[in-house]
């Protein structure tokens, strides 16, 4: 018999679009969050070389290696503006995931409220719940082409409970860039409610079109309240090698290392040299990822051209509305599985918006292969409908 914390946090969904389509060349892979960037060329070099290095393969220190949280320390205040102290605020965790936990553990008690948008990632969602924490869910809407949020529905979702918000920025799976005015009206709840906010910076830096960067603890009256949560799985292509981290405020530092020791306990150490190095690189390295990744979602957009797509402003993924189509996201999934396209459900992403939608991973597959997705499309809804 299951537990009641588990009974209302669904499975993931990619994992079976991915086995559905299996493991055949030909097919489009669109339904996960990889690519096949190579990670920086320092850090692939510093990661066979710590193999034989002794203190790589310990035990210690549990909360990271000091030249680790040195460079995550200096790659946050360059960012933000806020210099956090590497060995008291700074946790290395195993990976992005453990990081998020830690973050809500921390962050909220059982029973306690977080707010999040429509859509977001289902992990973000569920890792709400599996800390016992509930999500509060407030949408986003497409505007002119671009995602945007309800800024009156994120008044009216906090309540006595509410502890924290939630966010990604660039949104992931919709690729949605907060606006100065939505940045604000986040801030201004966080210090009006006494509000912490979790951000998930896993691909803040991954922005087109010109976009403006903000770090939310840049803002007034924010740096005590950010828990940013961080990792080299994204910006440095680095998803294999599962190091993430947690930036605190003084307040919450000494409970995340607890969280942390318990949860993920110890980060490998011959990925943490890797990370080090990934963090060191010039900054070329990711300006020239960011192009890449912007030819290919140029490059899907055009595929895409004429149906109900929302234009994403960053991140490694687009939204699809299925149902301005007249299907369903898992009926159009499955269909284009049969035209040789892995594309995931947003079933469970979200409860009002996500589910009309399905999202496509255009950070996987070159140009040239993504110029075959709008023939793909096409077939399987002229199949489907």
């Amino acid at each position: 018999m299951g537990t009641q914390r588990m009974a209302g946090i669904p499975g993931f969904g990619i994992d079976r679009v991915a086995t559905v389509v299996g493991e055949d060349p030909a097919v489009l892979r669109l339904e996960n969050l990889d690519t096949d960037l190579r990670p920086p060329e320092v850090a692939l070099r510093a990661t066979q070389a710590a193999i034989d290095e002794d203190e790589a393969n310990s035990w210690l220190p549990f909360t990271g290696k000091a030249d680790l949280k040195q460079a995550v320390a200096d790659q946050v205040a360059e960012r933000s503006g806020v210099r956090y102290d590497p060995e008291a605020q700074i946790v290395i965790t195993c990976g992005e995931g453990d990081a998020m936990v830690d973050a809500l553990f921390v962050a909220t008690d059982p029973g306690d409220e977080v707010i999040l948008t429509d859509p977001t990632y289902a992990g973000v969602i569920n890792r709400v719940r599996i800390v016992g924490a509930v999500p509060r869910l407030v949408p986003l809407h497409p505007e002119s082409g671009e995602w945007r949020l309800d800024l009156d529905a994120l008044q009216g979702a906090v309540t006595e409970r509410t502890r924290a918000i939630f966010l990604i920025n660039p949104g992931m799976p919709t690729g949605h860039h907060l606006s100065d005015e939505e940045w604000a009206a986040v801030a201004a709840l966080c210090r009006e409610h006494d509000l912490w906010l979790i951000y998930l910076a896993w691909m803040e830096r991954i922005l087109f079109d010109g976009r403006p960067y903000r770090h939310p603890a840049s803002l007034p009256g924010m740096a005590e309240r950010v828990l940013h949560v961080g990792c080299v799985s994204m910006e440095q292509r680095m998803i294999g090698w599962r190091i993430g981290w947690v930036a605190a405020p003084q307040a919450l530092a000494d409970d995340v290392a607890r969280a942390h020791i318990y949860n993920g306990l110890t980060a490998g150490g011959v990925a943490q040299a890797g990370a080090v190095a990934a963090l060191r690189a010039p900054a070329e390295d990711l300006r020239q990822a960011v192009a890449e990744w912007e030819r290919r979602r140029n490059a899907t957009l055009e595929q895409l051209q004429g149906l109900p797509v929302v234009r994403p402003a960053g991140g490694w993924s687009l939204l699809l509305d299925a149902e301005a189509l007249g299907i369903s996201p898992p009926e159009l999934s499955r269909a284009l599985a049969e035209q040789k396209v892995a594309a995931t459900p947003m079933t469970a992403w979200g409860e009002q918006v996500a589910p009309r939608y399905i999202r496509f991973v255009y950070s996987n597959e070159p140009v040239e292969r993504l110029a075959t997705l709008g023939e793909r499309l096409q077939t399987a809804l002229a199949q489907a409908t």
